[in-house]
């Protein structure tokens, strides 16, 4: 081997990780050792069962790591297998073989245990690489202990549920570790321990392959059923056909799968009350992000102490509540305040903002829909009324609701019951309803844009929030409070309002409310210096050269035909500059501070539209 080829060697295993942090002298001494092997196509290197008598190093090309047709996954240039030769003598558990003509660099067990007994910056380097796992490791195990109390909590919740279900549930992760089962599911693999066992290793061989190559290649909508019967292997070799279903949930970073098995012999009525609860399971995650952001309801206004006891008085009842109040007010946390402080706590609290989904979408995210009911219903779907059951819906936008379904809503209202989209089944429901909108539903239905009657029903208990420029000091109060939460997940110090700073705060209008005071303050934190926020800066027109305005103008009071002219005047003004762009970085929402889907809304409202 060359001194140019034994240097390119050395500069590729600089990049491999697990050689990084040995340093080129050691690298040198390694690859004089080692040996380059071209291998052609379908070549295996690695037989399960033999004794391992070296590691490898890919340099071109790629092989997959197997058990006969079972491929657990493929490694390419860079990567290296066969480490386990270097400490034990076992046979190795499984074979390695070429999916194209691969060159690896073979370094024999000797030449390493050699190198490690007689070059100290060799033995630094590798011990380096695995203190840095180490580490990481380390930092993965805090992070699981910081959450586990929260997954213990929903864990609890969600096994209370499913443990008296007799199909067999079984909950994995994307590496198809298992990390819930319930009692069929233990009884049918016959072991009670399955806790992080990888799930394909119940099954045979063809069904192994076909719940990998599923979610591999990713399940289609939220439930799929297995195209054929899955083989299970029971720890004391017990064999059962069982017909499954499949459903994932997740996000970009995290994919998770429920697979629910039923004996062929044994089939249950209890698949309903399953599917609904992996459904509520899901929602229920994504509620807890969302809690986190939130802040409650902080109030020493006599305006907002009033809705806080109209809060207390409804709780306990039944009554369908109507909330109305500007974009941004905090309608939603109203809605969570009264159903944590009712009957229906323990129940699930389901949201649905009627304006940010498509019309054509709405009544089957509402109702439920049967497999096969429209273009694209390749499954059955519970809608949130049934998800809703025993506990409170929350509407949000409800003025949005389109006039075609209201019917279908006021139907629910009064008789607690529903036809799902492509069903003549009528389900009943025994839901508490909470409305809201920032729109007058009564000069709405005047106009003929909203039912009356649903206006009435939703209207037996209204509750108004006031905007948060008429709540005088509660501004401020807020402020602190969300100063303090964004300086602690940021891990910044910054002080408390000062009497001047709490001035500006004062004497903005907040035109998007809360919501606005929320992001403005989380924007401040970000581009905080020192701990220190010039806060003239921040808030709009809170610098003192715009406030030299004559004092009979800023004493005019408008008529609400003004304000709207105002607003309007306001919203073209932002889609002119944005050139009629309403979403991302330099759109016209990001301009008023508002979301897109709510600046839609009120283009709506207004009758605005873009010039031709």
């Amino acid at each position: 081997m060359t001194s140019a080829r034994l240097m390119d060697l050395v500069n590729f295993l600089k990049e491999v990780p697990f050689f990084s942090e040995v340093d080129k002298a050691s690298l040198l001494q390694l690859c004089k050792n080692g040996m380059e092997e071209q291998y052609p196509i379908n070549r295996t290197i690695i037989r399960k069962g033999e004794l391992g008598e070296a590691m490898y190093v890919i340099l071109e090309g790629h092989v997959r790591v197997h058990d006969k047709d079972h491929v657990y996954g493929k490694l390419h240039k860079g990567e290296c297998f066969g480490e386990y030769a270097l400490i034990d003598s076992k046979p190795r558990s499984v074979s390695v073989t070429t999916e194209e003509e691969t060159l690896l660099l073979k370094i024999e067990i000797t030449h390493f245990q050699e190198l490690m007994d007689s070059n100290s910056g060799f033995v630094k380097g590798i011990m380096s690489v695995l203190i840095k796992r180490h580490r990481e490791l380390d930092r993965v195990q805090e992070r699981l202990a910081s959450s586990k109390q929260e997954l213990e909590l929903t864990n609890s919740k969600m096994m209370g549920l499913i443990d008296g279900a007799m199909d067999a549930i079984l909950m994995f992760d994307a590496n198809f570790r298992i990390f819930l089962a319930n009692d069929s599911a233990k009884k049918l693999l016959e072991n009670e321990d399955v806790d992080q066992r990888n799930v394909l290793f119940f099954l045979d061989d063809e069904s192994a392959q076909l719940l990998e190559s599923i979610c591999q290649n990713g399940a289609e909508g939220s439930n799929t059923y297995l195209p054929k019967m899955v083989k299970v292997i029971g720890s004391d070799g017990k064999e059962t056909l069982n017909e499954g279903t499949l459903s994932h949930y997740g996000n970009d970073t995290d994919t998770f799968y429920t697979l629910i098995l039923r004996n062929m012999e044994d089939r249950l009525l209890a698949e309903n009350k399953i599917t609904s609860l992996e459904s509520q399971t899901e929602y229920l995650q994504e509620e807890i992000k969302e809690l986190t952001h939130d802040h409650g309801i902080i109030a020493e206004h006599g305006s907002m102490i009033k809705v806080l006891e109209l809060i207390q008085q409804v709780a306990q009842t039944q009554a369908t509540v109507l909330v109305h109040g500007e974009t941004g007010t905090g309608k939603e946390l109203v809605a969570r305040a009264i159903h944590e402080a009712s009957a229906r706590s323990n129940g699930p609290l389901i949201r649905i903002n009627c304006g940010a989904i498509p019309a054509n979408l709405i009544e089957s995210e509402l109702f439920g829909h049967e497999k096969g009911a429209f273009t694209g219903a390749t499954n059955s779907r519970k809608g949130r009324f049934l998800l809703a059951d025993k506990g409170t819906i929350f509407l949000d936008e409800i003025g949005e609701l389109p006039l075609d379904l209201q019917p279908k809503l006021l139907r629910v209202i009064q008789e607690g019951e529903f036809d799902p989209v492509g069903s003549s089944t009528t389900i009943k429901v025994n839901v508490r309803i909470i409305a809201a909108t920032h729109r007058d539903l009564l000069t709405l239905s005047k106009e003929g844009k909203f039912r009356e009657d649903l206006f009435y029903r939703l209207n037996v208990f209204p509750i108004e929030i006031p905007a948060l420029r008429d709540r005088g000091r509660d501004v401020c109060l807020i402020a602190d409070d969300m100063i303090e939460y964004f300086s602690k997940k940021m891990g910044r110090k910054i002080k408390p309002l000062t009497a001047a700073q709490q001035q500006l705060f004062l004497k903005y209008g907040w035109p998007g409310n809360v919501r606005e005071l929320q992001n403005l303050i989380e924007r401040a934190v970000i581009v905080s210096q020192n701990g220190g926020i010039d806060w003239s800066e921040i808030i709009p027109n809170s610098n003192p050269s715009q406030e030299m305005t004559p004092k009979t103008k800023s004493e005019h009071i408008y008529t609400s035909q003004e304000l709207i002219q105002l607003e309007k005047q306001n919203i073209l003004n932002a889609l002119k500059k944005s050139q009629w762009k309403i979403s991302g970085k330099n759109g016209a929402a990001a301009l008023l501070g508002l979301r897109p889907t709510t600046l839609t809304s009120k283009i709506k409202a207004l009758g605005i539209s873009r010039p031709v």
